[in-house]
């Protein structure tokens, strides 16, 4: 089957039929005005949302992909290169979603073309970010699935945008902003000189580089494949942004220059530096304190502590050895109840069922007895300044289902009881995964029977973490920095 078949089944974009809706129109065609007369050829775009949990639900998907409950992600609705067609079941596939438009979420690009976002952030989030990933790339005969990042995002807290038009990073919330991608400087400027004659400052530009001497640019068969995400996490207004997914304020542009010129590739940009030497590794006493006294409160049932190890690499590592990387961000570092690194090769859909057990010797369930329940803790890595939001969250470890998601806005000040005398109890915290709560306000309900919704009472499960942004480092934290989380399952005694 065609790799673009696959991506394509992948993501089965949820999109409106509208493509541009909300935008300052007079701005953004005096834009393309302003391009077209400079020699490109601008053909529009859009964005789509989709989710990955309804593809699961649908039969669509084998599985939800490790889908983040607490993030709604739009991506790129891209027009294909200038004499190619989406063709075959890509197109019945966007046609089926209501899109009328021959536009497609993974695109190849020539090295002196670019993609550009025009329009309005979303509102007010946790995380917010606009990330580029290297889709596919063909090796020898064989074109693999790599879903890997190459480089830095543009996120909240380096994003320039009309509400600091100097261009330092300010609001970057429900702000017009402009992101070009592409591999050459000199393409980049053209589009920064058109944006400035249509009324857009330079300031509130930004680029993410294709690195050329890294990438595989082109539009043929055996070029790589792109797409841009765009993550925003936990709304401050779930309104808000409803709203903004439904109306998807932005347009994308392709641009094409009608003639050909000296190509002036851009280097692979430096990439902002993870860590800052402080470490978590003071609170780790306090830690073993804590799980002694967690130990010591649930004596009526059994133990069995769960492993944690690093659940996904940077974004590099993929893309050097040619694996499924599952979506990480640089943004981020992820954790999870299991003994091993995701490490998948080609083809992009394993049978994850399978693929678990190889990465944790006796996966759990989770049964209804009120003497069964997960207990997960840890350091509370908001509180000392290594994440600026962090997550956890339980999911199916046959189809990667993530039904539920708690914060730390959810754990704050919940290890003070099991530690009342200890100071540091502040920078820790505990929360309990169980089918009955009965009442616990620090506890998760986790559903099941409603598909991949829920996980059933026979299913095998894990817990995930991610962390995301530490403020310092404008990047996500340092894997040698934090003290990892952890989880206890219990049973009922024999």
């Amino acid at each position: 089957m065609k790799i673009y078949l696959i991506l394509a089944v992948l993501f089965a974009i949820s999109i409106g039929t509208g493509l541009a809706q909300n935008v300052k129109t007079g701005d953004v065609e005096a834009f393309q005005q302003a391009l077209e007369q400079d020699g490109f050829t601008v053909q529009k775009g859009g964005l789509g949302y989709f989710d990955f949990m309804r593809l699961y639900n649908e039969g669509v998907l084998p599985s939800a992909y490790g889908n983040n409950p607490a993030t709604k992600y739009l991506v790129y609705l891209v027009p294909p290169a200038s004499g190619h067609e989406v063709t075959g079941q890509i197109a019945e596939i966007i046609q089926a979603l209501g899109v009328t438009a021959k536009v497609t979420p993974f695109w190849s690009l020539r090295p002196d073309e670019a993609v550009v976002f025009v329009g309005r952030t979303p509102p007010e989030c946790r995380y917010l970010s606009l990330d580029q990933f290297l889709m596919e790339r063909t090796y020898g005969n064989e074109t693999r699935w790599i879903f890997s990042p190459f480089g830095d995002t543009v996120n909240n807290l380096v994003i320039k945008t009309e509400g600091t038009p100097d261009g330092s990073p300010g609001n970057p919330y429900n702000q017009t902003t402009i992101v070009v991608s592409t591999a050459d400087k000199g393409i980049d400027q053209r589009i920064r000189a058109a944006a400035q004659s249509a009324g857009y400052s330079d300031g509130i530009i930004n680029t993410l580089v294709l690195p050329s001497a890294m990438l595989n640019m082109g539009v043929e068969n055996n070029s790589d494949t792109f797409a841009v995400f765009i993550r925003g996490s936990l709304f401050a207004d779930s309104q808000a942004g409803d709203d903004y997914i439904d109306n998807k304020p932005a347009t994308v542009f392709r641009i094409t220059p009608n003639e050909s010129a000296e190509l002036d590739p851009y280097d692979m940009p430096e990439l902002r530096v993870r860590g800052t030497g402080t470490t978590e590794f003071d609170l780790v006493d306090d830690l073993e304190e804590l799980r002694i006294a967690i130990l010591e409160k649930y004596t009526d049932s059994n133990p069995t502590e769960l492993p944690t190890s690093i659940s996904l690499f940077a974004g590099s590592d993929y893309v050097q050895r040619g694996f499924d990387g599952y979506g990480p961000t640089n943004d981020a570092i992820y954790l999870w109840t299991a003994n091993q690194t995701v490490a998948s090769p080609t083809p992009p859909f394993p049978d994850l069922s399978l693929y678990y057990s190889y990465l944790q010797d006796s996966p759990i369930t989770l049964g209804n007895d009120t003497n069964e329940f997960i207990i997960v803790y840890g350091v509370n890595h908001v509180a000392t300044g290594k994440a600026t939001y962090e997550n956890f969250v339980p999911y199916g470890a046959d189809i990667w289902n993530g039904v539920g998601m708690i914060t730390e806005v959810d754990f704050n000040g919940t290890a003070e009881e099991y530690l009342p005398d200890n100071p540091n109890a502040k920078y820790l915290y505990v929360y309990k995964i169980a089918r009955n709560c009965e009442g616990d306000p620090h506890c998760y309900e986790l559903p099941y029977g409603m598909g991949g919704y829920g996980i059933d009472l026979d299913q095998p499960l894990f817990i995930a973490w991610r962390l995301y942004l530490e403020e310092a480092t404008k990047t996500g934290p340092s894997y040698s920095e934090i003290v990892y989380d952890r989880a206890i399952k219990f049973d009922p005694k024999d």
